[in-house]
C-alpha cells in the first residue's frame, strides 16, 4: 500500500538511545536490542517528510523498579508489582538519567523534532509507552498535545518493536489516533514470543504495519 502523508500526521521515534543499541567505544549497550542501530538510517531518511516529530527517551533513576538488580532477581524475571500493570518484567540497569547510556544515539539526526517525552522517571513505576505510564492511570500529556496540534494519524518507529514501540502504538490507538507502525524502522527484543503477540495485538486493534517505502 502507498500512504500519502498529510499535515495532520506525526512521527513518534521511540527510544533510539545508546543503551538500546550495540555498544561502541564503551558507550551504551546495557540493554542492546539486536541490530538496534539499524533503525537509525531509515528513521533519518523518513523524518524530514514529517512536519511533526516526537522523540522519546527512557529516563530512569538509579534503583528503578524495572531493574533486575533492584530486586536481586535474574534479568527477564516477571514480578507482580503495581496494580495498574500487574506484571513487571525485569531488565538490566539501563537508560539511567543523565548518563551516556540514556542519551539519544549520536547518529540519529532529526533537528526539527519539536518534543521529547522522557518516560519512566518515577522510581516505583515503569513506562513503556509515550502516552501512559505502566500504572495505566498516569498520562504523559502527549495525546493532549498532539490533539492540540491537530494531529490525527501517528506513525511509530524505534526500539523495541515488541515493548515500547508496541505500547506507544496501542496507547495511541486507544487515544483515538489512526496508527501505523513502520516495521523496517523498528527492531525487537523478542522475549517469549513477544513479536508474535505484538503482531496479534496490532491486528486486533487495527494498527497498520507498513514499511518506509510505502510512505510517500
Amino acid at each position: 500500500m502507498a500512504i500519502a502523508l498529510q499535515p495532520a500526521d506525526a512521527l513518534i521515534v521511540v527510544d533510539v538511545q545508546n543503551d538500546f543499541c550495540p555498544p561502541r567505544d564503551g558507550v551504551g549497550g546495557a540493554l542492546a536490542v539486536p541490530e538496534g542501530d539499524a533503525v537509525i538510517a531509515p528513521i533519518n531518511a523518513l523524518a524530514p517528510k514529517f512536519a511533526h516529530v516526537v522523540l522519546t527517551q527512557d529516563w530512569h533513576p538509579a534503583g528503578h523498579v524495572s531493574f533486575a538488580s533492584t530486586h536481586a532477581k535474574p534479568v527477564y524475571t516477571v514480578l507482580l508489582l503495581h496494580p495498574g500493570n500487574a506484571q513487571q518484567r525485569l531488565w538490566p540497569d539501563h537508560c539511567i538519567a543523565d548518563t551516556p547510556g540514556a542519551a539519544l544515539h549520536p547518529a540519529l539526526s532529526i533537528p526539527h523534532a519539536q518534543h521529547t517525552v522522557r518516560k519512566g522517571q518515577r522510581i516505583e513505576v515503569d513506562s513503556y509507552s509515550a502516552f501512559m505510564e505502566n500504572d495505566g492511570v498516569t498520562s504523559t500529556g502527549l495525546a493532549e498535545m498532539l490533539r492540540a496540534e491537530g494531529i490525527r494519524r501517528v506513525f511509530v518507529a524505534g526500539l523495541a518493536y515488541d515493548f515500547c514501540v508496541a505500547a506507544t502504538a496501542l496507547d495511541a490507538r486507544n487515544a483515538g489516533f489512526e496508527v501505523f507502525v513502520i516495521e523496517d524502522a523498528c527492531r525487537a527484543v523478542n522475549v517469549e514470543d513477544s513479536v508474535a503477540q505484538t503482531n496479534a495485538r496490532f491486528a486486533a486493534e487495527k494498527i497498520t504495519r507498513i514499511r518506509t517505502e510505502e510512505i510517500l
